[in-house]
């Protein structure tokens, strides 16, 4: 999208945490509901968690009858609330069939006329064998994306990236130096990375980018038996805590935005202007 002045003014920010099920009316309703309630009560920017619309980890049933873009009724339903809301509002991700046998993880963020002003598709694919046999194969079913998003909004340059793209800073790097002042992290950790590593990783991208940090949650034990971790966070550019869920229930939580404080983070640690190549020596 075209280049946007930003207000610089401070502004409220909202995480909707949820766990969704394998239906896709009643998690869009369900969403839909916590995204009213959070603009009656002050929030300007609105983020759902990844997998808003569908937690179904069987590719033969979540694949069934699921639409391509242009027939997913989510994309127009909270184009709708966005405009009926006039906020700034961001889809975590929505499940999209892209081909006969694979889907996107697809973010989309909504303008208050309920445009979508910006896609991303999840890059990194959750592929990894956990210490307590749990599994996933996240590539057998979903088609990974490409591109780094950063979208210029009147509020804030706000930075696209979902759940396992976490561990990959160099991601987080690219959007801070495109300008991004807030980065995104929607998810559906697993409750066991989630308890070792979720705070920590997020807190690091906030500290290491000098930027703020917006990561809304999947929660419980879905129909399709998965557990999420829930814990939704929003933190400051100088890696504090500025709201979090305390548990893995579904809800709002709430933070105040100013994104001149991450420019300040970046004038007083100002490591993203640098750049190095290091030599490694191996010695055995």
């Amino acid at each position: 999208m075209a280049e946007a002045e930003i207000s610089r003014e401070a502004f409220r920010v909202a995480c909707v945490q949820m766990c969704s099920g394998l239906d896709r009316k009643k998690n869009t309703a369900d969403a839909l509901a916590l995204i009213d309630d959070a603009a009656a009560r002050g929030a300007v920017f609105i983020a759902t968690p990844e997998m808003t619309n569908v937690v179904d980890r069987k590719a033969s049933r979540l694949l069934a009858d699921l639409p391509d873009e242009s027939g997913l009724f989510e994309v127009q339903a909270f184009a709708a609330s966005a405009k009926s809301n006039g906020v700034w509002l961001l889809a975590g991700s929505f499940a999209v069939k892209v081909e006969q046998s694979r889907a996107a993880n697809r973010s989309f963020l909504f303008s208050p006329d309920g445009d979508v002003v910006a896609r991303y598709d999840k890059i990194h694919m959750f592929d990894v064998d956990l210490p307590n046999g749990e599994s996933w194969k996240e590539s057998k079913v979903y088609a990974p994306g490409n591109g780094v998003v950063v979208a210029r909004t009147p509020v804030a340059n706000i930075g696209l990236s979902i759940c396992y793209d976490v561990r990959f800073p160099h991601l987080y790097r690219a959007m801070a130096q495109a300008g991004a002042d807030i980065l995104c992290v929607p998810a559906a950790f697993t409750r066991q990375t989630g308890k070792a590593h979720w705070k920590t990783l997020l807190t690091a991208r906030a500290i290491e980018n000098g930027a703020f940090v917006i990561a809304p949650g999947q929660g419980g034990v879905h129909e399709d038996g998965r557990e999420t971790y829930g814990h939704s966070l929003i933190i400051g550019p100088w890696g504090e805590v500025l709201a979090e869920s305390a548990n893995d229930a579904p809800g709002l939580i709430f933070a105040e935005i100013d994104v001149q404080r991450a420019a300040e983070a970046r004038r007083r640690i100002p490591n993203l202007a640098l750049e190095h190549s290091c030599e490694v020596s191996i010695v055995s």
